[in-house]
């Protein structure tokens, strides 16, 4: 939750000299059955799955992703950062490589804030809030953003979010004074909250702006799932739905007040908005669609031991964790462990918060163990909805697993011949740091 300050496939064999008998043929074909259950393990993931090494490429000991279908490696030791796209089937051929402009920000770009994205026929390079659009078959910069764009998926339509604040209230770093700080778009502080943000809808083919908002005050801005791209809009006052293609506002709602203040931040799990206040602590929660309030429920201004939940509305610390119904407000099941919680494979995976090694995988509804994780050291980065690929050592090297969403069961994949370091997979392949470069296995067809 970001928290922002809103008001502020084999041969046939040979053909028999004669026909066996009716029940030796039944007999026959119980018994391929039962060897194809056998070998399947009554798993039909199992058809799917096949661990295959494509190769290794030289690459830079930096930032690898993978999106789209296409691995990328970044370069920082320049004076801007640089991406190359990679087609992983095997062996892995480079497509381009593409220089990042950074702006005012040259020479202090953070490695791990070079982030890829896949928008159709562009690919968003993205180095601190700088955002460069590339053509995907060729590299060629199309056009570039000097703040961080948010695709709405399968539209074409990017937004961005710029708040504009009153002439001379920029912070004065070197001061040290005391005070509330208020952050544009590229990071800049402020002693004063903005007069507006601009709210735009961007064609991701040419960056071309095709609509514009500008609700007062700092706000936050949401993609709304659905089939029809939208964006939610939270600001101090009220709830905004708008259409993703046009701009054009189709509802709104009033925010309640609570002893005078209004919300401090704004966010969305799903279908469901979560507006949240402080002093006093209370979170309300509305359908992200309808603008039709659901719940209201008091929090906690300030939490001890708070666990992680990503994806998942928590309440409670480490140790006595409830996990609520994000449409009802109501607990639906309570951990006592010291663990961290986030959505992997259409499952909740459930994370030592000490030693960050997978505990099991469980019912999102009730709770319930549905994948026991034990014996397998850390789980690899990857998308919420794909297969939830999980290592350890062995005496070999290290083993890799992969968890199917829709599927309680730990498929097996195979086992490296060195020790790789980080990794990261989406739901066909896996990549991993090694001595010299990556080394990169398909593990789905």
């Amino acid at each position: 939750m970001a928290l922002i300050e809103l008001d502020r496939e084999a041969r046939p064999g040979p053909s028999p000299a004669s026909r066996p008998p009716l029940a030796a043929r039944r007999r026959a074909g119980l018994l391929v059955c039962l060897a194809l259950l056998a070998a399947l393990g009554g798993a039909a993931p199992a058809a799917g799955i096949r661990w295959r090494y494509l190769g290794a490429i030289s690459a830079p000991d930096g930032p690898v992703q993978l999106a789209g279908g296409r691995l990328y490696t970044v370069d920082t030791s320049g004076t801007e950062p640089s991406v190359t796209a990679w087609d992983p089937a095997g062996p892995p051929v480079p497509r381009w490589t593409a220089r990042v402009p950074v702006g005012d920000d040259r020479g202090v770009i953070p490695v791990a804030s070079v982030t890829v994205r896949q928008a159709g026929d562009v690919a968003l390079l993205t180095a601190g809030a700088r955002t460069t659009a590339v053509d995907n078959a060729t590299g060629r910069i199309r056009w570039s953003s000097p703040i961080a764009v948010t695709v709405l998926a399968g539209s074409g339509i990017g937004v961005t979010v710029d708040r504009v604040f009153r002439p001379g209230t920029g912070y004065d770093q070197d001061s040290g004074d005391p005070g509330p700080l208020y952050f544009s778009a590229t990071g800049e502080p402020h002693t004063e909250p903005p007069l507006r943000t601009e709210v735009r809808g961007l064609d991701l083919s040419d960056g071309r702006t095709i609509w514009t908002s500008t609700p007062g005050g700092s706000v936050t801005v949401d993609e709304v799932p659905g089939d029809e791209p939208a964006v939610l809009i939270t600001s101090s006052e009220r709830l905004s739905l708008v259409a993703g293609r046009t701009g054009e506002l189709i509802r709104q709602a009033e925010l309640p007040r609570f002893a005078g203040h209004g919300p401090v931040s704004g966010s969305l799990l799903g279908d469901v908005a979560l507006v949240s206040y402080r002093n006093p602590g209370r979170q309300v929660a509305f359908d992200a669609r309808t603008l039709r309030r659901l719940w209201i429920r008091a929090v906690r201004d300030l939490v001890a031991d708070p666990a992680d939940c990503q994806g998942v509305l928590c309440d409670g610390e480490h140790g006595d964790l409830r996990i609520l119904d994000p449409v009802s407000g109501r607990p639906r099941w309570r951990v006592q462990e010291d663990v961290d919680l986030a959505v992997r494979a259409g499952y909740v995976l459930q994370t030592d918060a000490a030693s960050g090694e997978p505990v099991r995988l469980s019912d999102p509804h009730t709770g319930a163990t549905r994948v026991d994780l034990t014996g397998w050291t850390a789980p690899v980065a990857g998308a919420s909805h794909e297969p939830l690929l999980l290592r350890r050592a062995e005496a070999d090297g290290q083993a890799f697993a992969a968890v199917v969403p829709g599927h309680a069961e730990i498929r097996r994949l195979g086992v490296t011949g060195t020790g790789p370091g980080d990794c990261d997979s989406d739901g066909h392949h896996l990549v991993c740091h090694s001595a010299g470069g990556l080394r990169i296995w398909a593990y789905r067809i």
